[in-house]
C-alpha cells in the first residue's frame, strides 16, 4: 500500500464557525468525524481521530486561539490525538480508558480489520501495531455542564448506551447538537463490551424530546430533526441496529 501524499487530514467549511475535520485515508465506514468550534476566546475541537499522524500541527493554521479537546466517548477512533492538547475533557465514567487506554476498552481490538486504510500514514507502518497513546483527562464533563467559547455556550448532556461516559454536546441558540456516537445516520451500535442498550433507548427518548434542528454527529454525513427522529423510532423498533461486529467489519472487506 501507498504512502499518502499530502495532508492526513481533510478540513473543510461546515457552516459559519464550524470546520469539518476527517481522516483521508480512514475508509469512510469507519472514520470519525471531528468538528472544530472556533469561538471568540477558545477554540473546541470535538474528537481526534485515530491519531495515526498528529493533527495539531493541521489545524494550527485555522487559527492560534486555544484549543480544547472534548471527548465525547473512549473508543480508538475518536481519541487517538487527544494526548496532543493540553485541555481534554470527557465523562468522569470512562476516565480510566482515556488515562491507560487499551485495544480491548477502546473497542480497537473489535474494528479494526478488513479494508481500514487506503493509504500509509508513513512508510512501514504497519496496522496490526496500532496503540493509543494516554491521554489523561485534564477536567471532567458531566450532565449540565457548560462550555463557553465567549461567543458561544454548549451545554453537557450525558446520553450513556453507546459506552457509559457518551456525551454530547447541545446549541440552544441555533438548536444544534453534535451527537458523537449517541446518534448518526447509520446502524447503531449497542452491543459493545461496555454497552447498555436499556439505557442507550433511554438516551434516544431524551433526545426525541429535545429541541433539535442540526445534528453534527460521530460518523456519516449531518442531518436534521426528520432524520434525527426517524433514526431514534427506527432503532426503538428494533431495528437501525449493526449486530455483529466482527462480521460486518469483514464484510467491508472489497
Amino acid at each position: 500500500m501507498r504512502v499518502a501524499d499530502g495532508p492526513w487530514y481533510e478540513l473543510r467549511p461546515a457552516g459559519p464557525g464550524l470546520s469539518h475535520i476527517v481522516e483521508r485515508h480512514v475508509a469512510p465506514w469507519m472514520r470519525c468525524n471531528m468538528w472544530l468550534i472556533h469561538g471568540r476566546d477558545t477554540n473546541l475541537l470535538i474528537d481526534t481521530g485515530m491519531g495515526l499522524r498528529p493533527i495539531k500541527p493541521e489545524i494550527a493554521a485555522l487559527g492560534e486561539k486555544p484549543v480544547t479537546a472534548v471527548c465525547t466517548h473512549c473508543h480508538f477512533d475518536h481519541i487517538g490525538c487527544a494526548h496532543e492538547f493540553d485541555h481534554r475533557l470527557g465523562h468522569a465514567a470512562e476516565a480510566m480508558d482515556y488515562a491507560t487506554p487499551d485495544l480491548v476498552r477502546s473497542c480497537a481490538s473489535s474494528w479494526i480489520g478488513a479494508e481500514l486504510l487506503t493509504a500509509l500514514p508513513h512508510e512501514g507502518y504497519e496496522l496490526k501495531n496500532f496503540r493509543l497513546t494516554p491521554a489523561p483527562l485534564t477536567g471532567h464533563l458531566d450532565e449540565g455542564d457548560v462550555l463557553d467559547t465567549g461567543d458561544r455556550v454548549f451545554s453537557v448532556l450525558h446520553l450513556p448506551g453507546h459506552s457509559p461516559g457518551s456525551i454530547a454536546l447541545y446549541e440552544k441558540a441555533t438548536r444544534t447538537l453534535f451527537s458523537g456516537d449517541v446518534i448518526y445516520d447509520g446502524m447503531l451500535i449497542d452491543n459493545a463490551w461496555h454497552s447498555d442498550a436499556p439505557a442507550y433507548e433511554d438516551s434516544l427518548r431524551r433526545l426525541k424530546e429535545l429541541a433539535v434542528e442540526q445534528v453534527h454527529a460521530g460518523h456519516e454525513n449531518s442531518f436534521g430533526r426528520e432524520r434525527l427522529h426517524e433514526l431514534i423510532d427506527c432503532y426503538l423498533a428494533g431495528g437501525q441496529r449493526l449486530g455483529d461486529p466482527a462480521a460486518w467489519v469483514a464484510e467491508q472487506a472489497p
